[in-house]
């Protein structure tokens, strides 16, 4: 049916899909091989749902890994900053919005033997060389800067780096390891006492006018309170709830 019927097939993927998914993420992803082609995923290509298949089929030819990103909708996807120097290369990135999705990917760890990524991860490795050696100069640059906002956010974040995904945000989360922090949103709205936390790692824009603010700056306290500005704005944009939405506006108030 989804060679030959596809407009059927898509309802009767709006009605089982999930199952499907599940099927996938079950008995430890015994049965991918023979459920992976009949998944259907919406992109950044545009409205209507693709297939793994169609989704390499069209990668260009300096694409290595097939790029995701998680939200509750596709329009919290397409906002997050995470997707930017993705986009920007000319990557077409999935879309997942069922809590099932990512987890199904992780029991496949990829399709036709490119990597499933997902666009929050720290280690993308989009940049050249010379891109990589730039950013490496104005990180030790700015590392006292780092290590002061780090600091602020102790517990929070694992460290504060300079980002080079991000094009027109001031900043955002990235995540190392396999938890994302879509999962541990999803994990930790289960009924269990067990809760999990993603390692999380504030990424700063540097050529954000935000940025050049924060290394004009000698005020250490000012920093941090910049820093944790940044930190909350940046779980909004992941539907995340900051943890004290008064200090927020407060923080919002006086530095306006």
């Amino acid at each position: 049916m989804i060679k030959h019927d596809r407009d059927k097939y898509e309802q009767f993927f709006e009605a089982f899909g999930t199952q499907l998914k599940y099927g996938v993420y079950s008995d430890y992803g015994m049965h991918k091989e023979d459920l992976q082609d009949l998944l259907l995923f919406r992109s950044s290509r545009g409205d209507k749902p693709i297939t793994l298949q169609e989704y390499v089929d069209a990668m260009p030819e300096d694409q290595k890994e097939i790029y995701y990103a998680s939200g509750s909708t596709v329009e919290a996807i397409s906002a997050l900053p995470q997707t930017e120097a993705v986009l920007a290369k000319g990557y077409e990135i999935l879309y997942f919005t069922a809590p099932v999705d990512e987890f199904a990917v992780k029991q496949m760890i990829a399709y036709k033997e490119k990597v499933f990524k997902s666009v929050t991860a720290n280690d993308l490795d989009l940049n050249t060389e010379e891109e990589k050696k730039a950013l490496d100069e104005k990180q030790e640059e700015n590392k006292s800067l780092l290590e002061k906002m780090a600091s602020a956010l102790e517990g929070k974040v694992e460290r504060v780096v300079l980002s080079s995904r991000l094009k027109k945000h001031p900043a955002c989360l990235t995540s190392e390891g396999d938890l994302t922090l879509e999962m541990e949103k999803i994990l930790n709205s289960m009924p269990t006492d067990k809760k999990v936390q993603a390692k999380l790692v504030l990424e700063v824009n540097p050529e954000h006018p935000v940025f050049a603010h924060l290394t004009d700056m000698q005020d250490t306290a000012k920093i941090g309170k910049y820093a944790k500005l940044l930190y909350n704005q940046a779980l909004l944009l992941e539907g995340m709830p900051i943890e004290n939405p008064a200090e927020f506006s407060e923080l919002i108030c006086e530095l306006m």
